[in-house]
Formats: C-alpha cells, sequence, structure tokens
C-alpha cells in the first residue's frame, strides 16, 4: 500500500463497498471520480481527503502514507470475522422476518434496515475491539 490509491482500494475492499457506494456516500456525482483516486490518475482535495478519512474511520495521516498503519483498526482473527460475520446473518434474518417493525409509528423502509445493520455492525465491532483490549494475550482465542 504504497500510494493513496492502494489505500482507498484496500479500505474499500475491506468494508465491501463498491465504489458507486462510496462515492454516493462522499456525495460524488460520478462514480469515475472516486475510481480515478483508487487508479491514482487523479487526487482528491482536502475537503475531501477529511471526508474520506472520516467515511473510512481512519485518518488523513494513514490515506496519505504518512502512517504505515491505523491505530484506530484492530486486525480482527478470522475467527473473530466469522463470528461478526454470522451474527449480522442473524441480524438480518431477524430484521427480515419481523413483520411489525416499526420506526416513528411507521414501518420500517429498507433503508432504515439497512443503515440500522449498519450501527448495530459497527457497536459490534467496537465492542469486540475493545474487549481484545482488556482480555490479556494468554486468555485470548488463537486465529483460526
Amino acid at each position: 500500500m504504497n500510494t493513496l490509491g492502494d489505500r482507498l482500494t484496500y479500505l474499500r475492499e475491506k468494508k465491501g463497498w463498491t465504489k458507486t457506494y462510496v462515492a454516493k456516500k462522499l456525495g460524488i456525482k460520478t462514480m469515475s471520480t472516486y475510481a480515478n483516486w483508487e487508479y491514482n490518475l487523479r487526487q482528491p482535495d482536502n475537503e475531501m481527503l477529511l471526508k474520506i478519512a472520516d467515511l473510512y474511520e481512519v485518518s488523513v495521516d494513514f490515506l496519505l502514507g504518512n502512517k504505515s498503519t491505523n491505530n484506530n483498526e484492530v486486525d480482527f482473527s478470522k475467527k473473530d470475522e466469522r463470528d461478526i460475520a454470522k451474527r449480522m446473518d442473524e441480524l438480518r434474518e431477524d430484521l427480515s422476518s419481523a413483520s411489525g417493525l416499526l420506526f416513528n409509528g411507521e414501518p420500517m423502509s429498507e433503508e432504515a434496515k439497512e443503515s440500522l445493520l449498519e450501527a448495530m455492525e459497527f457497536g459490534i465491532r467496537l465492542a469486540k475491539k475493545n474487549n481484545k483490549k482488556f482480555i490479556p494475550k494468554k486468555y485470548r482465542d488463537k486465529e483460526d
């Protein structure tokens, strides 16, 4: 990951997002603008770098290559990733089967359900991250 484009590609793929999705989240009208950043054909301006860092929850220093690691990032083991994915599948199933799911007295839209799932995944990852900090290494599960 030597270039900004490499880092953008890495972060986007790690989240499982498409270029179109990221462009939409950043308020960019065309996906090609974002793609040009990943292909290192163009560079985002400073304001956009801040938006990108916020979206991916990394520092601008990390994006620009001034830091080789992201301090906010916790490397989850394969088991942790499987556990998170399994829990998210369970939550997705629960939300899709809940016929009376309401938000402010109205049925939840698919967009609202997706937002709720994103927030729940963030919470699950944050809890796992915090638990890793406080569990002594000798008691942590070995990576699978």
